[in-house]
């Protein structure tokens, strides 16, 4: 059976997540994560994820690079670490994993985080010989690799993104954020400088270490920094990669002997969290016959609906289409507006607000087992029950509708 792991930054993304149809989420811990504004889990919520999780998987991320500084607050913090309801850690420092080896010995799993960059069938054994159970290959091996891979390891668990944004550097290891920010992405602060529109520009006189007469990127919102470069002209996207994709593809994947299929996204919203997981929830019941999955081609369809960059299948076949960077920024065709929450009487709802909502526009309902309802006869209320023509982000306010919406169906509105 094959696991879908999805992306949870926040308890609120986590329930979304396994809510709609995921086996498995992944969460960072905000001391030792490549994801460190992501909204990570802390001491507080220790309580709220036992209930949350239920009988799900619940994994750490525990991927950062760390220094001695690092590895001597992990010491500080393992019996902190053994109050959360973890299976597993996601790790990418063989000392930090030496660590949590010695004290939780078979009681949590280890998972080699994509980060560690293994690539191969000699990688894996060491780990697994190391205590590994999981092994998250890095993003760069080919599908007939994955496929060698695990026939000589048979034992361990193999585990591949299929969704998400991918970097132009080598699995992420990039300064690109350092060099124009000051944050570094291999210290968990990734700026997303990649994603950034820039300019391509030649110095007329010489500044720093930029001569005159050089090509350079120039960031639309920091001119007078530059960062060399030497193709095309007016402003690029040559730093942004293609997002990948590969629901179209996942039954080449079980071929390949992929266990568990991976969303990124733990800094993406709860709508992206909750559509995409939706849509491959869909995919892999069909691919394994389950009743009712008939129509997944149908939530298939909703992955262009959600926020993202040109598709790609990554470097699962060749290196053809993540070699080149995407033509556009982003792509989207629907702004998420909120969450329906408790139902206050038959057809009246609490609202947690997102964006904007106003009296009239069109809007539509989708759940986990529901593509979309129109409607736009619905009323706003506050919590006094009186009429109101709009109301912004984190207002308090109620949602009257003859649709039949539930607790934890996601609003939006469809853009220009």
């Amino acid at each position: 059976m094959i696991e879908l792991l999805s992306p949870a930054g926040t308890l609120e993304k986590l329930t979304y997540a396994y809510t709609y149809g995921a086996d498995a989420a992944y969460v960072g811990m905000q001391d030792f994560s490549l994801r460190t504004r992501a909204g990570n889990i802390t001491e507080d919520d220790i309580d709220s994820l036992k209930r949350i999780k239920g009988e799900k998987k619940l994994f750490a991320a525990v991927n950062s690079y760390m220094h001695e500084k690092d590895i001597g607050l992990l010491k500080e913090k393992l019996e902190l670490l053994g109050r959360y309801p973890f299976d597993a850690f996601i790790v990418s420092d063989i000392g930090a994993a030496h660590i949590l080896k010695n004290h939780f010995g078979e009681s949590r799993a280890l998972h080699l985080s994509t980060q560690a960059n293994c690539l191969n069938s000699a990688a894996v054994q060491a780990y697994a010989d190391f205590g590994f159970s999981r092994v998250i290959l890095g993003r760069e091996t080919p599908l007939d690799e994955i496929r060698r891979i695990k026939d000589t390891n048979p034992e361990m668990e193999i585990e591949t993104f299929v969704h998400g944004a991918m970097c132009m550097a080598y699995s992420g290891r990039c300064f690109l954020s350092a060099f124009l920010t000051g944050r570094s992405a291999n210290q968990g602060d990734c700026s997303h400088t990649c994603r950034w529109t820039y300019r391509l520009m030649e110095r007329q006189e010489t500044e720093g270490s930029f001569p005159s007469g050089e090509l350079a990127l120039e960031e639309e919102s920091r001119p007078g920094t530059y960062f060399p470069v030497n193709e095309g002209d007016g402003y690029t996207t040559i730093l942004s990669s293609k997002d990948l994709c590969m629901i179209d593809h996942l039954a080449k994947l079980k071929e390949a002997g992929i266990d568990s299929f991976k969303i990124e996204g733990r800094m993406k919203s709860l709508y992206y969290v909750a559509t995409v997981t939706r849509a491959y929830r869909k995919a892999i019941d069909a691919l394994e016959g389950k009743a009712g999955s008939e129509d997944w081609r149908e939530y298939r369809d909703e992955l262009f609906r959600v926020s993202h960059r040109e598709f790609s299948t990554g470097f699962f076949f060749d290196n053809e289409e993540i070699a080149n960077p995407t033509e556009v920024s982003y792509l989207r065709d629907y702004l998420l507006i909120g969450t329906i929450q408790d139902e206050v009487e038959p057809g009246l709802f609490d609202l947690s607000l997102k964006n904007k909502i106003e009296q009239g526009t069109a809007l539509e309902f989708i759940g986990p087992k529901t593509l979309g309802i129109e409607d736009t006869d619905f009323s706003i209320l506050d919590k006094e029950g009186n009429t109101v023509e709009s109301a912004n982000h984190h207002q308090s306010v109620r949602i009257r509708t003859k649709k039949p919406v539930k607790p934890g169906f996601i609003i939006r509105k469809k853009l220009n």
